[in-house]
């Protein structure tokens, strides 16, 4: 093996193929390697932890076609350190011979023999525009699940219904839902996959800006199980798949109220700094008081045995004054989603969830492609 390849898109390559490479390989060390073969499309790197695999492949100048298997975090570490001029790669018996300007790094290489076989791609389902999906990843992990022992609830469910693509999280407590069009290969696509939210999120936020994403499920060509994700950038093609997550996702949509009897909207990032501010004397578990009257909201925190806060901001009502309590770090979450410039919060009672949703301007209707729903905590006094 012996390649020239550019600084920027080998730096940009391995640090984009390490985010599947497991920290602790355990049993199997190879996992921890980055695959580099070499071949009529240029370099080609590829990690793999059994669950999520990742494939790039780059421009290269060949002169002789190769594969190897070396360290994924050390290549990392010293991609990104190479001053900026040309890389040149070449294998000197069994060490990896990596050179850059004045700079040279020997690396020891692993038997490619035992790194597993990545699993194929599955067929294409569609496509959707990078910027368009990666937001909306964004606001829809938001409610995901952090606990393993619940797996279902660490992952994302991804809805197609024709041209219709939804994503729903929740981890019990809150729930967000956001909706977008695509375009699908069948215009009467309907499937659901159930998406590790950690995997979902890295994906979309490693898409370049102004690309298109193909979305490939598994229901044919062996690929039962899985689900791909493959862009071309400028940086070469980036090809990644994830095994979905088995068991059944709770049927949350019915949650959203069809109707509320009381609606407020603030200005979304005058809320958001009030809320932190207030939310600093909260002590753990405990709520963050929002009290609603016709033209302005208050919100307070903490205990008279302790220390207290309370902030007042302009607010419009439609319906009766309202006080509810939210756990702050998870209020802070949903309004953190919204994008307009204001927020739209649609209650019942207090002891119901509330609905969030987005305002582009203070007299917009509410934009409902996504949603966040929030259970209130109970309290004191």
């Amino acid at each position: 093996m012996k390649f020239r390849v550019d600084r920027d898109l080998l730096a940009e390559a391995v640090a984009w193929t390490a985010r599947s490479i497991p920290t602790r390989p355990g049993t199997l060390p190879q996992l921890a390697g980055i695959l580099m073969a070499t071949g009529p499309d240029g370099l080609t790197l590829s990690g793999f932890d059994y669950e999520t695999s990742a494939r790039v492949t780059v421009a290269a100048d060949v002169a002789d076609d190769g594969k190897i298997l070396v360290s994924g975090r050390l290549l990392a570490d010293i991609a990104r350190a190479l001053p900026q001029q040309p890389v040149d790669v070449a294998l000197d018996a069994a060490k990896l011979s990596v050179t850059c300007g004045s700079s040279r790094f020997s690396l020891q290489t692993m038997p490619v023999e035992d790194y597993p076989q990545l699993p194929h791609m599955p067929t294409v389902s569609g496509t959707v525009d990078a910027d368009t999906f990666s937001a909306a990843v964004s606001q829809a992990v938001t409610a995901a699940g952090r606990d393993d022992m619940l797996p279902v609830l660490t992952g994302v469910k991804l809805e197609i219904d024709g041209s219709m693509l939804s994503l729903l999280a929740t981890d019990r407590f809150r729930l967000s839902m956001r909706e977008l069009q695509w375009n699908p290969h069948q215009t009467d696509l309907s499937v659901t996959a159930l998406v590790p939210a950690r995997v979902l999120a890295e994906t979309a936020r490693s898409l370049t800006s102004g690309t298109e994403l193909s979305v490939a499920l598994g229901q044919a060509d062996g690929g039962e199980g899985l689900i791909g994700f493959e862009s071309l950038t400028s940086g070469g093609q980036r090809r990644t798949t994830t095994r979905l997550i088995e068991g059944a996702f709770p049927n949350v949509r019915q949650l959203f109220p069809s109707t509320s009897e009381i609606t407020a909207q603030i200005n979304v990032a005058t809320l958001i700094d009030a809320v932190k501010r207030v939310s600093l004397v909260a002590g753990r578990n405990t709520p963050i008081r929002l009290s609603f009257t016709e033209q302005m909201v208050s919100l307070e925190a903490g205990n008279g045995e302790e220390a207290q806060a309370s902030e007042s901001l302009e607010a419009s009502l439609v319906g009766d004054d309202i006080s509810i309590g939210f756990n702050p770090a998870y209020l802070l979450d949903g309004l953190n989603a919204v994008t307009g410039s204001h927020v739209h919060i649609a209650m019942t009672q207090p002891a119901r969830p509330a609905a969030f949703a987005n305002l582009a301007t203070s007299d917009a209707e509410p934009d409902l492609d996504f949603r966040y729903l929030l259970m209130p905590l109970r309290m004191q006094g």
